[in-house]
């Protein structure tokens, strides 16, 4: 076993290691302040970090934390919420966002038919179970069906599966999701939510609010009940809204919400993420990239459910309503747009990627690169504020390189 010799540079703790055969060397640019290091990693874990001169074939790559999706709803072709959910698909979306620099996810699930809910949860927490890819789904997001009814606030959920917030349902649900709904999205004005949310908290559940229409006094209720999130703000609201009474600002000028946004470069314009970045700030702001099943397909039109969904390029929008029904891309090309837009430096669109909501949801052991955590680790390039993934480790695995 290889000795460790411990120094202390910009106020971290840095173990210089010992070569050993056993162990594996990531190589690169660290994230945080631009040095290069070598990431020594054995088992599932890192259990050194040392400065090199340069790092060879690696200089222009990047070393960072493993990205954390807390709002993704399918991947290439995998609908979480849908009909045909296998642990099979489970896997290959897992697989697939490993690709984009994803090594933990929360599968969302949205308004629907409550018997399918529970399926599919149940399906998901078999899919947790095995080898392979559960180390990378530390939980599940329920994403409705307790949200606002009315047209623009509910975004693309279907009205007829909308409802009040009912305990014993919600149990039932998080019975079959084997305990391990850990996010849900709901919206605070509804009739007996506030003590919905307490069970909750109390439960061990956070509560974010989304898809919503609730006054300043219903978003202050809901944070005195525990809610702590905003799901993906300044979507799931109506298009047309009043300029002094909506939803936004109560959820901006409280400093009890930490806020998560889509930063495709579609879902919100520059000056929204902007406006949104500052009221906030790096430590109060989780990018999430809420994509949907098709995202990595051709675009075109497709059929999901009792929806029809046309797929562009960039989003994916459901011309019934004439609303936008999620996401194209992963949360990576949000880091990219989130430094475009505000500035940010990569530090702190990875900090909002992965370190923020690890730190929210108590996943102790991911999110940062330290001594002693768990190596989901990402390798990759940065181009005109474009994330190119090269190679990703999860639990010390090389699951994926671009070679």
């Amino acid at each position: 076993m290889k000795i460790l010799a411990t120094l202390l540079f910009a106020g971290s703790v840095l173990l210089t290691p010992i070569e050993s055969n056993e162990n594996t060397m990531v190589k690169g640019i660290l994230y945080s302040d631009g040095g290069t290091v070598s990431v020594t990693l054995s088992g599932d874990s890192i259990i050194g970090i040392e400065r090199t001169a340069d790092t060879g074939p690696d200089s222009r790559s990047y070393v960072a934390p493993g990205l954390i999706d807390v709002q993704i709803n399918g991947y290439m072709g995998i609908d979480f919420s849908g009909p045909d959910l296998t642990v099979e698909g489970v896997k290959k979306a897992t697989k697939a966002l490993w690709k984009a620099g994803v090594t933990s996810y929360f599968p969302t699930i949205i308004t629907s038919d409550i018997a399918l809910i529970k399926k599919n949860f149940a399906i998901l927490a078999e899919a947790r179970k095995d080898p392979e890819i559960g180390m990378s789904i530390p939980g599940f997001h329920l994403e409705g069906p307790y949200i606002s009814p009315i047209k623009g606030f509910r975004g693309a959920h279907l009205e007829k599966y909308i409802k009040d917030p009912d305990w014993e349902e919600f149990q039932a649900i998080q019975k079959a999701a084997d305990n391990g709904i850990v996010l849900i999205t709901l919206a605070p004005e509804l009739k007996g939510a506030i003590d919905f949310i307490r069970k909750c908290v109390d439960s061990g559940v956070v509560v974010s609010l989304g898809h919503h229409n609730g006054s300043a006094s219903d978003v202050q209720k809901a944070v005195d009940a525990g809610a702590r999130m905003a799901t993906h703000l300044g979507n799931g609201c109506a298009n047309e809204i009043n300029r002094h009474h909506n939803p936004l600002w109560p959820q901006l000028s409280n400093d009890a919400i930490t806020t998560s946004i889509i930063a495709d470069g579609f879902h919100l314009t520059k000056e929204e993420v902007r406006s949104f970045y500052k009221a906030k700030g790096v430590e109060n702001t989780i990018l999430v990239s809420d994509a949907l099943d098709l995202a990595g397909l051709p675009p075109g039109e497709y059929t999901r459910g009792e929806r029809t969904l046309l797929l562009t390029p960039n989003v994916v929008k459901l011309p019934k309503e004439n609303v936008l029904a999620g996401a194209a891309s992963p949360i990576s090309k949000c880091v990219g747009v989130m430094m475009d837009y505000t500035q940010c430096t990569l530090k702190e669109g990875i900090r909002m990627a992965s370190t923020n909501p690890a730190e929210l949801f108590a996943l102790k052991d991911i999110g940062s690169i330290e001594q002693g955590k768990r190596a989901d680790l990402i390798v990759f390039t940065m181009e005109n504020n474009q994330m190119t993934i090269k190679k990703t480790y999860v639990s010390g695995q090389l699951v994926y390189s671009q070679d």
